[in-house]
């Protein structure tokens, strides 16, 4: 499961400048993530590739909130979101995607052989089928069916029948603000890298809420939200509650601060107090992360909540968890 800092990983003042090649990816199981993306880097390869192989090792295994494995929305049904952005900024994003296995390769697809950037639904799994990616079967992963069914239990929610104003006020239920283990209820994969000739790309995906209501889309394929490139400052990526991304284009936002003389730490910190300033007091009950790296290879991150780490790769090729520091204790 995601958000699980492990004892071991203890908070620091910033990871120092690492030499490229470099890659970071959200959580602690941003190790299965760099794991598949740094022998793309060490043999030079460059970061594009690299982050998209990162993506898919993380799609392919079954968890909570990333690919098909994910749980689903409130009716039932697996809805992924990614997007992929280059060191030219050519980006391609793919949301409420549903049956195809990997959204970020259809992100790059989209990114490199139309001139758009985002494509949804029923549009973004015909392009899919089109550019040969398999239609999956839709069925939920046990973890997930079980997860569901004891949601829709403890809900009351009737997705056949859905008859929303049948529902509480504001149509609901919606997506709990925490699963049944005490994780906040939403965590993404996302992946920056530096490849050895100094160009960096990145790459965000996930499956987003899990009981979300049909058809939300949160910060994760939004570039400028859940991700953002620019090849002469740096780049980020972020996770937690998508919303309070979108509402201050989050990852555009660390950037920007780097661009005016801030460390990739004290970018993501500057983020945090501007989405807690918004609500102070909601603030207190979401989870917002953000993870940055410069041009240079300096890496920081900041979590609105204590709880978010972040994988660090380079050198000796073996991922290194350590935890953000974090604006409540």
């Amino acid at each position: 499961m995601f958000a699980k800092t492990p004892k071991a990983a203890t908070p620091v003042a910033g990871t120092p400048v690492a030499a490229a090649p470099v890659v970071i990816s959200t959580w602690d199981s941003g190790q299965i993530s760099n794991a598949a993306a740094w022998p793309v880097l060490e043999k030079g390869g460059r970061a594009l590739d690299a982050v998209e192989q990162a993506a898919i090792a993380i799609e392919n295994d079954i968890n909570c909130c990333v690919g098909l494995g994910g749980n689903p929305d409130r009716d039932g049904h697996v809805t992924l979101d990614a997007c992929i952005m280059d060191e030219k900024s050519n980006c391609g994003a793919v949301a409420f995607l549903e049956r195809i296995k990997h959204p970020v390769s259809v992100a790059r697809k989209l990114m490199e052989t139309t001139p758009h950037v985002f494509l949804v639904g029923a549009g973004a799994q015909q392009f899919a089928l089109a550019n040969g990616f398999k239609l999956e079967s839709g069925k939920l992963s046990p973890d997930a069916a079980d997860e569901y069914k004891k949601w829709l239990k403890k809900a009351e929610y009737k997705p056949v029948v859905n008859i929303e104003h049948k529902q509480s006020k504001g149509h609901g239920p919606f997506a709990p603000a925490r699963l049944d283990n005490g994780d906040f209820n939403h965590d993404t994969m996302g992946t920056l890298a530096l490849d050895a000739q100094g160009n960096l790309s990145g790459m965000c995906t996930t499956s987003g809420m899990g009981f979300k209501m049909r058809g939300r889309v949160g910060d994760s394929p939004v570039i400028g939200a859940g991700l953002f490139v620019d090849n002469e400052i740096g780049a980020a990526t972020s996770s937690g509650q998508g919303e309070e991304v979108i509402r201050v284009a989050g990852t555009h936002l660390v950037v920007e601060f780097m661009r005016n003389g801030s460390s990739p730490e004290e970018a993501c910190k500057k983020a945090v107090e501007r989405i807690v300033k918004r609500d102070p007091e909601r603030a207190k009950t979401f989870q917002v992360g953000f993870l940055a790296i410069s041009k240079q290879g300096e890496v920081g991150a900041y979590s609105v909540q204590s709880g978010f780490a972040y994988t660090i790769t380079s050198g000796d090729g073996k991922g290194k968890v350590v935890a953000s520091k974090s604006h409540f204790a």
